[in-house]
């Protein structure tokens, strides 16, 4: 039994974690401005980026769904954890050490600073984890056994050599009963841990393994996590009928959210935003070794939507000004284009296949190729019978899916008699019809009249009458998507290298965007715009506050609730950290102080743009990629004190105003004497401070 991971661990943790390249391991990030970066959210279905990650303030917010946090809140949605298996998570990730406090049978006041007690040592998830390791540890050691010699020759028929295998995780499960039981469970891991795991099956007379008598793969998530394990069938005496067989639905493995492949692939993705879907392992493996480092598999199953979610979010889309581009767009230093590139049979299962995809949306639909080799030889056979050359050339040559799917069923159709024209006007009509698009819709449908050799009010009517059959949804892909801030920064230069210069009414442009686009307080004027820029500025900028000038603040110096209590939260935190506080620890301070209800606030301000020239020396301040959280605060730039001193005066001198006014309400209400006396004696103190602040200040 363990007991709380120990505060200073915990920080450890926090000040070794990239938040950027924690991320960016499953969001391809562009960056927006100054040490910020957006991209599409991983955790709602969306097409024009609304998360935004600023790794040197070590938060993150989706402007979409409303979720945001530190580099542990990211680790606990993105893996569905909790915090405690967060922190171990990345404390495995960057090789660090924890240490527990004595066992606590509860959670306690622990579990306020994210130190969360009881259990065991590891986690249900780690230990899963670490049984499916374990498990691929020992397929590993199997492959070179006599008894995996016709494994060897499978593998070496496809012309994979033992240095091939390796890099790739080709293992071999005995025929043995429970060969791998026997070894987990000398390892130290439970009968149920082996269950859960998914790698074994509960049998009459105990437990046994699932996986026995095949050739096996390691399926992996994008960081390279063993999660599950493909298997192919090597004896006709296989109680199991199916030529492959993969771990079942488990914690960790869900057939419709996992590719085979992506850890190896993923930053050949992010590079040239492609990726290559073939349909089994030996074919990622033959792509791999033939060049084309993008390919990844799904594993028994069909490509689906969480797929492409999951595709989208590494390939990416653009814009241009307000315009969003979903087709396929080049890509600086490569050949290809970005694209989704299918490897369809051509026979009737991979048209099948190829139709199948239709119902995914447009935007990804846009970048999606198909290539078909001949013969419909797979990617595999073909690299044995004509080389790496012919695989990449395969890919290089692929065409658009819609191109393909219409050409595919046009081409049955003998269009040399006027028959053969309109069936394949019926044929092609109900395909056309479901391109929701309706610029592409209209192009397609001038392209297949063309192909068909008709007129095209011929196709426009079929197509007219087959979507409205079909009840598609129509949609304007290319209709103009504004991303946050981005418009305004822009069309008027707020940001940028190069933009030293920004007249104050773009500044203000921008901080009244700030107050429409938060979701914490609906209000436009100029007092909650002051009071919500003071508060950004605070979060992501402290050492721009002046001490002094804010040792001046109180609660009346703040009119907006949420504000308000912000304050008092930073004051319950200690107030202004030291020059020395990590950006994490004064970050994590601040949100435990203001708690749950605060928590979203403080995410939200903390990616916020400020509406800030962005001059050389502001750039270099706070830009690239990134700072870690174990650096101190960094001191600000002379524009940032100053736009941070003005700010500050202006709260300042709306508490003096608020606060005289107070004393005034209380003269009228009181008779002569010594009471109004010395009220009248302290609204004259305040109306020479609050001269004195504007005169120096304004």
């Amino acid at each position: 039994m363990a007991g709380m991971i120990k505060k200073e661990d915990i920080e450890k943790v926090r000040a070794a974690a990239d938040l950027y390249d924690i991320v960016s391991a499953s969001v391809r990030l562009k960056a927006s401005g100054a040490g910020a970066y957006v991209g599409l959210c991983p955790f709602h279905d969306e097409k024009t980026p609304s998360f935004n990650v600023r790794p040197s303030v070590g938060m993150w917010h989706c402007f979409g769904c409303g979720k945001g946090g530190d580099v542990f809140k990211y680790v606990e949605e993105m893996e569905s954890l909790d915090f405690r298996d967060a922190v171990e998570f990345l404390a495995d990730k960057y090789r660090i050490e924890l240490h527990y406090d004595a066992p606590r049978g509860n959670l306690g006041a622990g579990a306020a600073d994210g130190a969360l007690g009881g259990g065991e040592v590891r986690s249900k998830r780690a230990r899963l984890i670490e049984a499916n390791e374990e498990a691929q540890n020992f397929f590993v050691s199997q492959i070179t056994t006599k008894e995996a010699l016709p494994a060897r020759k499978l593998l070496d028929g496809r012309n994979f050599t033992q240095a091939d295998c390796a890099h790739f995780g080709c293992g071999y499960a005995p025929q043995g009963w429970d060969n791998l039981v026997r070894h987990l469970s000398n390892k130290g891991f439970t009968h149920q841990e082996i269950l859960d795991a998914g790698l074994a099956r509960q049998g009459q007379r105990g437990i046994y393994d699932y996986f026995r008598g095949r050739v096996t793969w390691p399926i992996r998530d994008s960081t390279g996590r063993t999660l599950g394990f493909g298997a192919r069938k090597l004896y006709e005496d296989d109680a199991i009928a199916a030529k492959y067989i993969n771990t079942p639905d488990t914690q960790l493995y869900h057939k419709e959210e996992v590719l085979y492949g992506i850890d190896l692939a993923k930053k050949a993705i992010l590079k040239k935003r492609q990726v290559v879907i073939v349909e089994g392992y030996t074919d990622v493996m033959a792509m791999h070794l033939a060049g084309v480092d993008t390919a990844v598999a799904t594993c028994g199953t069909a490509f689906g939507e969480k797929h492409a979610k999951m595709v989208r979010r590494f390939v990416g889309d653009d814009k241009i000004g307000a315009i969003q581009l979903v087709g396929p767009t080049k890509v600086a230093g490569q050949s290809l284009s970005s694209r989704v590139v299918f490897t369809f049979d051509g026979d009737s299962a991979g048209q099948k296949a190829a139709l199948h995809a239709f119902g995914l949306d447009t935007a990804f639909l846009s970048q999606t190729f198909v290539a078909v080799a001949e013969d419909n030889l797979d990617p595999c056979d073909l690299r044995i019978e004509r080389g790496d050359e012919a695989v990449r050339s395969l890919i290089d040559g692929a065409s658009p899916l819609y191109d393909f799917v219409i050409d595919t069923v046009v081409d049955k159709c003998d269009t040399a008699y006027t028959t053969g024209q309109m069936a394949a006007v019926k044929a092609a009509a109900p395909l056309v019809a479901q391109i929701r698009d309706r610029s592409l819709e209209d192009l397609y449908t001038r392209k297949t009249a063309r192909r068909i050799g008709i007129d095209l009010d011929i196709m426009q009517r079929e197509v007219r009458s087959a979507r409205s059959q079909l009840h598609v949804r129509t949609e304007d892909a290319y209709a103009p998507r504004f991303g946050r801030f981005e418009q305004l920064r822009a069309e008027r230069g707020v940001s940028g290298p190069g933009n030293p210069d920004v007249n104050r009414a773009a500044l203000q442009a921008l901080a009244r965007q700030d107050a429409r686009e938060q979701d914490y307080y609906r209000v436009d004027d100029e007092i909650f715009m002051s009071e919500q820029q003071f508060m950004a500025t605070l979060i992501q900028l402290p050492r721009a506050i002046d001490r002094t000038m804010f040792d001046q603040l109180a609660t009346i110096c703040f009119v907006t609730p949420v504000f308000r209590t912000l304050y008092q939260a930073v004051t319950a935190a200690g107030g202004l950290p030291d020059a020395d506080t990590p950006m994490g620890l004064w970050l994590h301070n601040l949100t435990k102080a203001g708690g749950p209800a605060l928590e979203s606030v403080i995410n939200e301000l903390a990616v916020m743009p400020l509406p800030l020239p962005g001059n050389s020396a502001n750039q270099a301040a706070d830009a690239g990629h990134p700072d870690h959280m174990d650096q101190a605060l960094r001191a600000a730039t002379p524009t940032e004190a100053r736009y941070a001193r003005e700010l500050t005066a202006r709260l300042l001198d709306l508490g003096y105003m608020r606060t005289i006014g107070n004393i005034r309400r209380r003269m009228a209400q009181l008779p002569e004497g010594d009471e109004k006396t010395e009220l009248l004696a302290r609204n004259l103190q305040l109306e020479q401070e609050r001269q004195q602040l504007r005169a120096d200040l304004f």
